[in-house]
């Protein structure tokens, strides 16, 4: 999905969405979709033209897999994917970071090669899977330091202490600075702190972010540039942050409007001629060893050193062409100059060169962007929005995924991209199986309980592993205390996954409550079944999930609940929230909020360690390479 929506394929979201649903309703996997999509009328033919290309750059690249060296393909993959060539003011506040992580990768791919000379790009990816999951030593991690006057890329957070000469902070939406209040994932208990800590509140949150931007801007000698995209990445208009307004007015300025300016064309030029200065560098001796050895292929190596000199030549030429000429004019009058002097094997080895394909699509890339840029047509996704009437239809699911990051709501409502649950999601769906078959049987016994749970995990598919051995044990414990909990509560359980949808403003939100509770006093409780860690009632203050069931049971069942709670069956612990603190005006600007963002289809990742490391997208979202 990263590949596809970004440059050289550059395929547009409401495209991605079509393939998609071609894959889920052929049961394809992406690549044979793409294939079945460029015969599908769904997509119009300029959609066909980016995947033609993507299916280009995927056979290219797989061919390479098992053959190049593994800098090289590194190096080669990353020119071809474009991805050196961003905007400077661009909507995502992290491109300079990437491509500062490009060059990382790009030395570690080196050094691997030189560890390992006979490796494959296949045994490099495996590599840097163990170093993504294991870290580099600290030795590796750490870079030399910058040298003098070079621009050092850095977060607000970092540029306490420095003293700059120029500075410029970008990204500064008012969705951004000062942004949703993020939310920690666990709330720490006031006995364990040594002080006392300020209100963990919007206000407290929108202070916090302005003393950071106030810190950054400070730390300018000479100058300071304030920067923000006019236009998010869907093409919907989003407002500065109002801190750099409020900076704007104080000086009376206003805002200098900058076109987006690519590194251009010559970028790919440049950094081909340094692979390829550097290929053959470490070729030479490895030729120049094989001439004083009997070998029959000795003068094929030579043909081969030779081309490969030939085509430092050409990029050289083409690098140094006429101002205003394009790469496609030069490209022929350098091949003829420099076949007239080869002999019939080496002007054989020139023409099946790559390079020249290489070079005449990164100028055809680049003349797309371009052009996409002047029309900047981006269909909207409106068609694949969860449409109710005038408004969305909504769960606490979708709002909660939604507030923890947009990026990952459009991936799972919108485009809804497949997704294998993990082992621990698979557990938890079973117990919740077992928990309802269980209140569904007609003796609600523990032989029943434990007989439910043995028919589910045969069902489900578990199977032997050291991890699937213990949640066995963890579920077979937690149920039996499950059944002793029911059978001394002084409650009476009357419905079981009770579904509930009622309309709020425009919107329908709907749910399913795992149980409801007839209490002693006659009031009613809204229990939701939970096999993750235990939360506090402290950390559950904005929870919106059992404020939204509280509301639903009202709004859709004539019923008010006197309690709502999390039982975590594992731990066997019930975690309440009172009514006191259900705010259903809360709750309803929340919903108002998130559906006018989703309608507004403003999707921009917003990144923090708990949730992506969490994240079932992780693979396919541009976030994910911070």
């Amino acid at each position: 999905m990263r590949a596809l929506a970004r440059p050289p394929v550059a395929l547009r979201s409401v495209d991605i969405a079509r393939c998609v649903q071609i894959a889920r309703r052929r049961k394809l996997d992406m690549v044979s979709a793409l294939r079945a999509a460029t015969e599908s009328p769904q997509l119009p033919p300029e959609a066909r033209e980016h995947i033609h290309t993507f299916l280009r750059l995927y056979r290219d690249a797989a061919g390479s897999l098992d053959s190049a060296r593994p800098d090289l393909f590194v190096h080669r993959l990353v020119d071809r994917l474009g991805l050196r060539r961003q905007q400077v003011f661009s909507a995502q506040a992290d491109v300079v970071e990437r491509l500062v992580n490009l060059a990382r990768l790009g030395e570690l791919a080196s050094s691997y090669a030189q560890r390992a000379p006979h490796a494959t790009p296949r045994d490099f990816a495996r590599y840097a899977a163990a170093v993504a999951d294991a870290g580099l030593r600290e030795e590796d991690g750490v870079g030399p330091p910058p040298p003098a006057g070079a621009v050092q890329l850095m977060a607000l957070d970092a540029a306490a202490g420095r003293d700059l000469d120029w500075v410029f902070v970008l990204g500064l939406t008012a969705a951004r600075m000062p942004g949703p209040r993020l939310r920690a994932g666990e709330m720490v208990p006031d006995a364990l702190l040594k002080e006392t800590l300020g209100p963990d509140d919007r206000a407290a949150h929108v202070a916090s972010m302005r003393r950071l931007l106030h810190v950054a801007m400070t730390r300018a000698a000479h100058g300071l540039v304030l920067a923000y995209p006019a236009l998010s990445s869907a093409g919907v208009a989003q407002p500065p942050s109002p801190f750099a307004e409020e900076a704007r007015a104080a000086l009376g300025a206003g805002w200098e409007v900058l076109e987006e300016e690519l590194f251009g064309p010559e970028e790919a030029l440049h950094a081909t001629f340094q692979a390829l200065r550097d290929e053959l560098l470490s070729d030479v001796a490895r030729v120049g060893k094989g001439l004083g050895e009997l070998r029959f292929d000795t003068d094929l190596d030579v043909t081969h050193a030779v081309t490969r000199y030939l085509e430092l030549v050409k990029l050289a030429a083409l690098i140094e062409r006429p101002e205003g000429q394009s790469v496609a004019d030069a490209l022929g009058p350098v091949n003829q100059r420099l076949s007239t002097e080869l002999s019939p094997l080496q002007r054989e080895v020139l023409a099946t060169s790559p390079l020249d394909a290489l070079l005449l699509d990164a100028e055809r890339d680049d003349r797309a962007r371009a052009a996409a840029r002047a029309a900047r047509t981006e269909p909207s996704l409106e068609a694949f929005l969860p449409r109710r009437g005038d408004g969305l239809a909504l769960s606490a699911s979708d709002i909660e995924t939604y507030r923890s990051c947009p990026l990952r709501y459009k991936f799972a409502r919108v485009l809804r991209i497949p997704q294998e649950p993990t082992l621990n999601q698979r557990f938890g769906i079973l117990v919740h199986q077992v928990l309802e078959r269980y209140h569904q049987a007609t003796v609600e016994s523990l032989d029943e309980m434990l007989n439910l749970l043995d028919w589910g995990w045969r069902r489900g598919g578990f199977g032997d592993s050291d991890e699937e051995r213990q949640l066995r044990v963890k579920a077979d414990a937690a149920l039996r205390r499950y059944v002793q909990r029911v059978t001394e509560e002084p409650v009476q359980p009357v419905w079981f996954e009770r579904a509930f949808s009622f309309r709020m403003g425009a919107h329908t939100l709907r749910g399913r409550v795992d149980r409801v509770d007839r209490l002693a006093d006659g009031g009613y409780e809204l229990i939701d079944y939970k096999t993750g860690r235990p939360r506090s009632a402290a950390a559950l203050r904005e929870d919106v999930q059992l404020s939204l069931y509280a509301v639903g049971a009202r709004e859709a069942w004539q019923l008010d609940a006197t309690q709502q709670a999390y039982l975590y069956v594992l731990d066997d612990e019930k975690v309440r929230v009172p009514s006191s603190e259900i705010d259903a005006g809360w709750i309803a600007d929340t919903v108002d909020e998130v559906a006018g963002a989703i309608l507004a289809q403003d999707f921009e990742p917003t990144p923090s360690y708990t949730v992506c490391s969490m994240c079932d997208y992780r693979i396919a979202c541009p976030a994910a390479e911070r």
